[in-house]
C-alpha cells in the first residue's frame, strides 16, 4: 500500500511539473501576441537596421559596442531572425568603434526601435589594472529597412564615394580587394559604410540602403520636432541623458529610464532576453 501511494504521489507531481511547464508555454505564447497587437507603426513590419557606436568611455566604450552587438545577435537567434553584418570599425586596443548590422524578420523595426538611444555600463573596467569601476557608454540607433523601396530622392552629385579595403581580424569578412564602400552625403554629412560582401558592387547597394535608411529618419525627426515646435514642446537632447543602464557593480541591475521597467537579471539581458524590456517600451509608447 506504502508503495502504491508512494507511485501515486510521484505522478501527481510529474503531472503537477508537466501543467507547470505548459501554462509558462501559454503564458509566453499571451505576452508575444500581446508583443505584436502593439505594433501598429508605418515601418514596424520592416526589417531592422542597427547601428552601435561608442561613446565616452575610451576601450571600455568600445569593448561596450561589441556587448551589445551580442545581446542583439542571441537575441535574434533566439527569436529564429536572420542577420547581415554590414560594417564593424575596430579600436586600437580592444573592441569596436561602431558595427552595423541589419535583422531580418516579422515585426523587427516595430521590437528594435525599443532599443534606440543612449545605453550606459557601470562595471570594474577589465581594461583597467587597479580595477576601478568605470562608466561607459554607446548609442544605438535603429532604423527600418526599406529594402528597394525608394522613399527619399539621392541626387547622384551629393554623394562621394570612397572605396578601400575591409578591416577586420580575419576570417570570410575581410576582403583582400579594395571592395568595402563608403557614402557620404554631402548636404548632411551623413556617412554609411558597408564591408562585409565580397563584391563592391554589393557593398555599395547595401550602403545605399542605409543611407536611405537615414535620410527618412532624418526627414521624420524633423517633421516630430517641428511639430513639437509648433505645440511649445521641448525635447531633450538623447546623447545627453542615458535611456538605459546596465549596472555589473556594485550590483546588477538593467533599467530603462523612460518605462521605468528593471530587472536584476544583467546576465539574461546580455544573453537576449530583451523581450520585457520591449514590450514596455510599447505599452509606454501607446500610454
Amino acid at each position: 500500500m506504502g508503495e502504491l501511494l508512494s507511485e501515486a504521489g510521484d505522478e501527481d507531481e510529474s503531472s503537477l511539473a508537466d501543467l507547470q511547464i505548459e501554462i509558462e508555454g501559454i503564458k509566453k505564447d499571451l505576452d508575444q501576441l500581446e508583443l505584436e497587437t502593439l505594433l501598429s507603426g508605418e515601418h514596424d513590419s520592416y526589417d531592422a537596421i542597427v547601428e552601435i557606436k561608442a561613446g565616452a568611455g575610451g576601450t571600455d566604450a568600445c569593448d561596450w559596442v561589441v556587448m551589445l552587438q551580442k545581446m542583439y545577435l542571441r537575441w535574434a537567434e533566439v527569436k529564429g531572425f536572420k542577420t547581415d553584418l554590414l560594417e564593424e570599425s575596430e579600436a586600437d586596443v580592444a573592441g569596436l568603434r561602431s558595427t552595423t548590422f541589419i535583422v531580418h524578420g516579422k515585426n523587427v523595426f516595430g521590437y528594435l526601435k525599443a532599443e534606440k538611444g543612449v545605453h550606459r555600463l557601470v562595471r570594474i573596467s577589465p581594461f583597467d589594472a587597479a580595477k576601478r569601476r568605470q562608466t561607459s557608454f554607446a548609442n544605438v540607433e535603429v532604423l527600418p529597412d526599406l529594402g528597394e523601396e525608394v522613399k527619399v530622392e539621392i541626387d547622384p552629385d551629393d554623394l562621394r564615394l570612397d572605396y578601400y579595403r575591409s578591416s577586420g581580424a580575419g576570417g570570410q569578412h575581410v576582403n583582400k580587394t579594395d571592395s568595402a564602400v563608403r557614402i557620404v552625403h554631402l548636404p548632411t554629412g551623413i556617412t554609411v559604410t558597408c564591408q562585409n560582401e565580397r563584391s563592391q558592387h554589393k557593398n555599395k547597394a547595401m550602403a545605399m540602403q542605409v543611407l536611405q535608411a537615414r535620410l527618412l529618419d532624418r526627414e521624420m525627426r524633423e517633421k516630430e520636432e517641428r511639430d513639437a515646435l509648433l505645440r511649445g514642446e521641448s525635447k531633450a537632447n538623447e546623447w545627453g541623458n542615458q535611456d538605459r543602464s546596465y549596472v555589473q557593480h556594485p550590483y546588477t541591475l538593467v533599467k530603462d529610464h523612460r518605462t521605468n521597467h528593471e530587472t536584476g537579471d544583467f546576465i539574461g539581458v546580455m544573453n537576449g532576453n530583451l523581450d520585457p524590456f520591449l514590450q514596455a517600451y510599447l505599452q509606454w509608447k501607446r500610454d
